[in-house]
């Protein structure tokens, strides 16, 4: 039987030791934490669990096999590396780490010690993503026009990190995962609305080859919460709504059909073709439920997972960049080409 110690058990952490404490042939033997009052529901939840606010006890617990890491950003690249020389795989939660740098670091070292590198990127594993890289794949959306993502709420404020890490990197990986292309470059705005923090809202665009465009709006402030994603192409359109309770996915048959060439643009007629909405039905398995039994079946099989260290590098290399952007105003960086040192 695989054995599991989460550390943190803060906003995520419960999440993680309830899904894994319902994997079949999984238990989770230890649950680490700084504060003891976060420990306390754990011993009364699940009094089989060993808990510790020493976490270095964790880290070195020689019947752990994995670790899964729930803690701030600025901890990530510690935690997971002591984790990785004590010979255990590691699921760390998004993004898997603060800089460039470290993210390479960390994969090296799982690739070294041939060792299980996840990153918690949940929403690759919702039935809706899934079935929106399969539209892709299939080609039903011919060729792509733009990706457009608003992801807001009122709160939760972060102190380590903005909210591009915070919000953002949930659609990164999204787009990276659905997609399966680097942009060249990216350009962000954005603004702290309270002194001295972090950028509360902000605007992200990331340029693609053959003019596909794609944006994301990130905000703290907002009134209202909205996690919606439109996906634009020649054939059909993709409507993406995370809230909604059953039709999470919408596939649109409409678009516009260009008469014309380059050379005679201005003649050029434009034809709208409206058709029928269809929802095509999705898994509504609890995405972090499939991801924890991913992360078991990946270091049973030796197999690299969706969600690896790699995927984890690709997004914070397009954090960092749009950091960079956004620290010179809006200014285009090209993510490829960024130093590690970032």
């Amino acid at each position: 039987m695989m054995s599991i110690g989460v550390i943190g058990y803060g906003y995520w952490g419960p999440n993680l030791v309830r899904n894994f404490a319902e994997l079949p042939n999984v238990r989770v033997g230890m649950v680490a934490d700084l504060r003891p009052e976060r420990l306390a529901p754990v011993s009364d939840r699940y009094p089989g669990i060993a808990v510790t606010t020493d976490i270095g006890a964790l880290l070195t617990a020689p019947r752990l096999d994995a670790v899964a890491i729930a803690t701030p950003v600025y901890t990530h690249f510690e935690l997971a590396m002591q984790a990785l020389r004590a010979g255990k795989h590691v699921l760390v939660t998004k993004p898997l780490a603060a800089t460039v740098a470290d993210a390479e670091r960390l994969v090296d070292e799982a690739v070294r010690r041939q060792l299980v590198l996840m990153v918690d990127h949940t929403f690759i594993y919702t039935g809706a993503v899934r079935k929106i890289r399969e539209l892709i794949d299939a080609g039903r959306l011919g060729q792509l026009y733009y990706y457009d993502s608003v992801r807001v709420n009122l709160g939760l404020f972060q102190h380590d990190v903005n909210v591009l890490w915070d919000l953002a990197a949930h659609d990164l990986s999204i787009m990276d995962y659905v997609l399966g292309r680097t942009p060249h470059a990216v350009a962000a705005t954005g603004v702290a609305h309270v002194a001295g923090q972090v950028e509360s809202m902000a605007y992200l665009t990331c340029f693609f080859e053959d003019r596909f465009l794609a944006h994301f709006h990130v905000n703290w402030l907002a009134p209202v919460k909205i996690r919606r994603t439109m996906i634009g192409g020649a054939a059909q359109m993709i409507v993406y709504d995370d809230l909604e309770p059953s039709e999470k996915l919408k596939v649109y048959d409409r678009g516009v059909t260009l008469n014309g060439n380059d050379e005679s643009i201005y003649r050029a007629l434009v034809g709208y073709r409206t058709g029928d909405m269809w929802a095509p039905q999705v898994d509504l398995t609890e995405a972090l439920h499939i991801e924890a039994a991913h992360f078991v079946r990946c270091i049973e099989d030796a197999t690299p997972p969706l969600t690896d260290g790699a995927a984890g590098l690709r997004v914070v290399r397009l954090l960092a960049a749009a950091t960079e952007s956004l620290n010179a105003h809006g200014r285009p960086v090209d993510p490829r080409t960024l130093a590690p040192s970032v």
